[in-house]
């Protein structure tokens, strides 16, 4: 029986390469695993998270936030590993194939934490669970990370060069259509079937873009995998040249991301104390979440259509340029996230003074967060998409999946520095003493440095672009 030849260069055409709807089609169902995961880390840490005893067994608002910002650190430092190997050894289709199945083990894990106590007893406590199940999934999520991307950008070559910037734009809207109906969905199953079916339906849908990425096979053009050459290659001038370039960039990109990242962690704590009754009906905090994606569908058609168009004609808009306005306005949402906070703890603080109940509360609407959602969407659309592909473009081509790892590390040390912030304010009891509103102040300012800083990087660096090179015609099968 002999092997199916894959082929290993894009075709010299202008049209959509026939992979992509299998590679879109499976980070929107992969997207939609993780953030229904993620969205309801901190509320199932501190308020459903029992013993094999049943009994509460919760963590406190602060050592909540470190266990997701470690997590998320952890989940987007695997990529450095996975994008060598895929690179190096395996190729980017196997290795995504191969973690995607770690990937569904992990949510298999999290589920089993709401089996019956004698089961757990028998086995390890939930705790157990949550580490084992989280440290799969950031081992799966993160490997295939750079891998998924690159593999994106794979499929194009300069007949259709011109297609690359509108499928990163698909590729993001994917991932947030995904988002959007997992945000909205795993806070509701968790509030009403327990802990097993809200992490057990991302993992179906774990599940289901495996399976989806796998149907695509022979669609796809395989770049193969380097070997013992690869080292060699991407350690050589060009290599360390182009790493080099763009390290103080993804520097600066880290501190945006340690921002981004608490809407998934202190915005939902934020939105707890917040009155969250809108369009009728009270949401559960760790809804809220959900306007980001919305607005993301909203805004890249938006974006790309429109602002990008009338703003180039008056100002060039380079990526950097994007991303130094992103910068910017992360600043800006921060700030109003940060008053936001002031109105909770003045809240907090006549409560207190009265000696009243939580029942004559007047909490801030949450109207606040969801304007400071608004800006800090339009900063993601401007900083993570041209992040996305300037990486791509930016790298030799036999270290495609290896410098998309190095920006998503950005991601973990921006994550990392916020579980940091969050392990060095703690105090014997477990509780953060940078607390209330001065925990915003300092986030803002750390913003607000990294954006000055950007300044000079953005007049330093010169752009290089690297796509795949192009063969007139697939390879027999």
């Amino acid at each position: 029986m002999g092997t199916v030849a894959y082929r290993t260069r894009p075709a010299a055409t202008a049209a959509m390469p026939p992979g992509i709807p299998f590679i879109v089609g499976n980070e929107a169902a992969e997207r939609f695993s993780f953030y229904g995961m993620k969205t309801i880390l901190v509320v199932f840490m501190t308020q459903h998270l029992l013993s094999s005893a049943g009994r509460p067994d919760f963590m406190t608002e602060t050592q909540a936030r470190e266990s997701l910002h470690l997590f998320v650190a952890s989940a987007y430092f695997f990529p450095i590993i996975g994008g060598i190997v895929a690179d190096a050894f395996l190729g980017k289709y196997l290795t995504i194939l191969l973690l995607s199945l770690v990937y569904c083990v992990g949510h298999f894990c999290l589920a089993l934490m709401d089996t019956p106590a004698p089961f757990l007893a028998a086995t390890m406590e939930p705790r157990g669970w949550l580490l084992a199940g989280l440290a799969l999934i950031a081992v799966g999520s993160g490997g295939i990370k750079p891998c998924v991307s690159a593999h994106v950008g794979d499929q194009f070559g300069q007949s259709n060069r011109h297609l690359l910037e509108q499928v990163f734009g698909w590729f993001y809207f994917a991932i947030n259509f995904g988002s959007f109906f997992s945000t909205l969905l795993t806070p509701w199953l968790l509030d009403r079937y327990g802990s097993g079916w809200a992490f057990g339906v991302p993992g179906i849908l774990m599940a289901l873009a495996t399976l989806v990425f796998w149907l695509g096979r022979h669609r796809f053009v395989h770049v193969p995998p380097r070997g013992r050459r690869y080292f060699a290659e991407t350690f050589g001038p060009e290599g360390l040249a182009a790493i080099g370039k763009l390290l103080p960039l993804y520097l600066l990109v880290a501190v945006f991301w340690s921002l981004y990242d608490q809407t998934g962690g202190a915005w939902v704590q934020q939105a707890e104390r917040m009155n969250r009754h809108v369009l009728g009906r009270e949401w559960l905090a760790s809804q809220i979440q959900a306007i980001n994606p919305l607005l993301v569908l909203a805004f890249i058609p938006l974006f790309g259509t429109v602002i990008y168009p009338a703003v180039d004609r008056v100002v060039r808009l380079t990526p950097l340029r994007k991303i130094l306005v992103g910068f910017a306005l992360a600043t800006a949402a921060f700030a109003i996230s940060g008053h936001a906070q002031t109105l909770v703890d003045a809240e907090s603080a006549r409560l207190a003074a009265g000696g009243l109940g939580p029942e004559a509360a007047r909490w801030p609407s949450v109207g606040w967060q969801l304007l400071a959602y608004v800006v800090i969407t339009a900063a993601e659309i401007l900083v993570s998409i041209t992040c996305l592909e300037f990486s791509y473009t930016q790298a030799p081509p036999h270290m495609k999946s290896l410098i998309m790892s190095l920006y998503l590390l950005s991601v973990s040390l921006g994550n990392l520095f916020t579980a940091l912030v969050n392990t060095l304010t703690q105090d014997a009891a477990g509780n953060s003493t940078l607390q209330g509103a001065a925990y915003y102040r300092f986030f803002t300012a750390c913003m607000a440095v990294a954006t000055a800083l950007l300044v000079p990087v953005l007049w330093w660096y010169k752009p290089r672009e690297y796509l795949q090179q192009e063969a007139d015609a697939a390879p027999a099968g």
